[in-house]
């Protein structure tokens, strides 16, 4: 229990750093929170930055969600077989982003960690899962809906990958949680007002 406690702390202090906050308040003394959709993420950082800097926060938050769970899958020799603790190390990865010990519980949707997490649970599955994001990003213009339907997928493709049922269950909880993020997206996406990539 020790063990687990002290990867999933780890797991969280980790996805709290708030990447897009610190590029955006190095680079210009803003406060990403106060601009745009106030998310920290990399869609809001491009607002701020350019292209430039939206794809370097995507990939630091991908690997900010990977790197704890590759440490616990590396470490953690009790409950391997389950996957439990690289799942909890995952689960508290996308809460940290999106509740940032370190900016008073804000943050950014956790897309990028999310994905992050996938590819370290499971790199074919993760990929898919980012080519997918891209594709319906591209044709439809729409980053919010690209990650929504990508993100829904992935307990799918854990299951058609037989891997084990805490990966599954995990994405299930983590599509709902970032789909709930993405609220506002949605009901902007339904009313024909949500913003596109140009």
């Amino acid at each position: 229990m020790v063990e687990i406690l002290i990867f999933v702390i780890l797991a969280y202090v980790i996805g709290s750093i708030p990447t897009g906050y610190i590029v955006v308040k190095l680079a210009k003394g803003q406060d990403i929170r106060k601009i745009g959709s106030g998310s920290t993420g990399a869609t809001n950082v491009k607002r701020v930055m350019g292209k430039k800097w939206f794809f370097i926060v995507l990939l630091l938050d991908a690997l900010k969600g990977a790197l704890p769970v590759v440490l616990a899958c590396f470490f953690a020799s009790g409950f391997r077989d389950l996957g439990l603790i690289p799942v909890l190390c995952a689960v508290a990865v996308i809460l940290g982003h999106s509740k940032s010990i370190f900016l008073n519980f804000t943050g950014g949707k956790s897309v990028a960690s999310g994905v992050g997490t996938i590819l370290a649970l499971n790199w074919q599955v993760g990929l898919i899962i980012a080519a997918i994001w891209a594709v319906i990003t591209y044709i439809s213009r729409y980053v919010s809906l690209g990650s929504i339907i990508a993100l829904c997928l992935s307990p799918i493709l854990m299951y058609l990958f037989n891997q084990p049922i805490a990966y599954v269950i995990y994405c299930l909880i983590g599509a709902v949680y970032i789909t709930y993020l993405h609220r506002q997206n949605i009901q902007r996406l339904l009313k024909g007002e949500e913003n596109k990539v140009r």
